[in-house]
């Protein structure tokens, strides 16, 4: 199904890719798209494989993009340097006008760029590399062209970073990388997520364990926050061993005075689904907000009152209304019993899944001081099994170790931050982009093993200290001499 493929079909999770830039949609017929400042309708992509690049011809459509060989193989005449190039603007004969007319009569991008460089003065005085530049920067302004991809981790995580850091802790794509590898992820774990990455890394854990094994979301507040999860476009069954349970109940659950009487309010459930559909797309609303409008103006037009109409007419239908309301509010109550209850069972088996206390491995990545979820969240860990923590600042994270530390159960503990460079890699001129990232954040990982609860670690590495030197002064006098 996923395979290389792949068409597009209606109602797909697929990206856009300009460039190095993305953007996550849902594939809809009829819905206008904005991207990289351009605007367009996704209806003639579906049926084409993904990876497929379109361009974007008059009204919106999509066309693909026919492959053209450049025809670059003759000798250019380029200058030796570009001392003598003054940019005072007025090097470009063609006007914003003229170009606007060559648009407006469907010219394609192609042919504007080579118009562009024909009425340059200054082109031809340019050297090599200049020119190269120039008409990469007129291709990327005049040429429309998208494509479309099929969501991953490495490209959602890449978008995210690019677009919204902030949504996801600034949690840079390789760092996950390394969550993924150091948290030991594959299918038919039983895996413990607690993050806070617009659903992201679950999305991530969810992918790397292909829909076998089990996974149990740790939320705070009303529910989990899956925006970003959403953006993947899994399968249904993906969602079927996927569980979620409240941070607010942890300490209960440890304690053994869990109940499910005290669940998060309705009202909160509500702000989440606003959460949500904030995250994925803003069309999404105004589509709703722009249907509800519609019927009501409708109504307004119908009840202008007019003289003829009868007074016993209206009381009839007063009634009437009256009674379909209360049939509602019934059905409204009815539907929210039935949800509360499939919520209170969803709970009691998530709670039933972490009693087993066997996960086998936990990840966190959130805004929260990692301490004392670690401390809570490593009870239902077995032992001999990885984790891994993610936090934007160091700090926080080598307080955490040094409580482990303390608390003993864990060996292998490491608190590393990974460094990432990218390269242009293009004929004599490879170097490191100007635009680097600062940090990706850090990571705490270790393996748990089990706690002596009897006695503290301090203890036992002292006794430890006072065996070693003794059993070597025994060695030392069985020598001979």
């Amino acid at each position: 199904e996923g395979g290389p493929s792949a068409r597009i079909r209606e109602g797909d999770c697929a990206v856009l890719k300009r460039d190095e830039v993305f953007k996550a949609v849902s594939v809809l017929r009829r819905r206008k798209i904005i991207f990289e400042k351009q605007w367009f309708y996704l209806d003639n992509a579906i049926g084409h494989i993904y990876g497929t690049t379109f361009e974007v011809t008059s009204g919106g459509n999509l066309q693909p993009k026919q492959e053209v060989e450049e025809t670059t193989t003759e000798t250019k005449e380029a200058g030796t340097d570009n001392r003598n190039i003054v940019d005072d603007g007025k090097s470009q004969k063609l006007t914003h006008d003229d170009i606007k007319a060559l648009k407006d009569k469907g010219i394609k991008g192609q042919e504007i760029v080579q118009q562009l460089i024909e009425n340059s003065t200054t082109f031809r005085d340019k050297t090599e590399f200049a020119q190269d530049k120039y008409i990469k920067k007129k291709k990327k302004k005049y040429e429309a062209v998208v494509t479309i991809v099929k969501p991953s981790t490495r490209i959602l995580s890449t978008m995210y970073y690019a677009r919204e850091p902030g949504k996801i802790n600034h949690l840079r794509y390789d760092t996950l990388a390394q969550m993924l590898t150091l948290g030991n992820i594959h299918a038919g774990n039983k895996m413990i997520v607690m993050e806070t990455c617009a659903g992201l890394v679950l999305g991530a854990v969810m992918e790397r364990m292909g829909g076998y094994g089990s996974i149990i979301q740790m939320y705070p507040g009303g529910g989990p926050v899956r925006a970003a999860t959403s953006c993947f476009g899994f399968p249904k069954p993906f969602f079927d061993n996927l569980h979620e349970f409240p941070l607010s109940k942890v300490q209960s659950l440890l304690s053994g005075t869990f109940t499910t009487e005290t669940l998060p309010a309705d009202p909160e459930e509500n702000a989440l689904v606003e959460e949500e559909s904030n995250g994925l797309t803003e069309e999404k609303q105004t589509s709703l907000q722009e249907t509800e409008e519609e019927p009501a103006a409708e109504a307004a037009m119908e009840i202008n009152p007019t003289e003829e109409q009868d007074t016993m007419d209206i009381n009839a239908e007063d009634v009437e209304f009256k009674e379909n309301k209360e049939k509602e509010n019934k059905e409204n109550v009815r539907e929210k019993q039935i949800k509360q209850w499939e919520r209170r069972k969803k709970l009691l088996e998530a709670a039933a899944l972490l009693r087993e206390k066997n996960a086998d491995g936990l990840i966190v990545a959130s805004k929260f001081h990692p301490t004392p979820l670690l401390l809570s969240l490593l009870e239902f860990v077995a032992p001999s099994r990885p984790f891994v923590v993610y936090c934007q600042y160091k700090e926080p994270l080598l307080e955490c170790y040094t409580k482990l530390r303390e608390r003993g159960g864990v060996i292998n503990l490491k608190l590393s931050e990974t460094w990432l460079r990218n390269y242009q890699v293009l004929p004599d001129r490879s170097h490191p982009k100007l635009t680097m990232s600062g940090g990706g954040g850090y990571l705490l990982s270790g393996i748990t093993v089990v706690l002596d609860k009897g006695k503290s670690d301090c203890s036992n590495s002292e006794a430890l200290k006072m065996e070693e030197p003794s059993s070597k002064r025994c060695r030392l006098q069985d020598l001979p001499c």
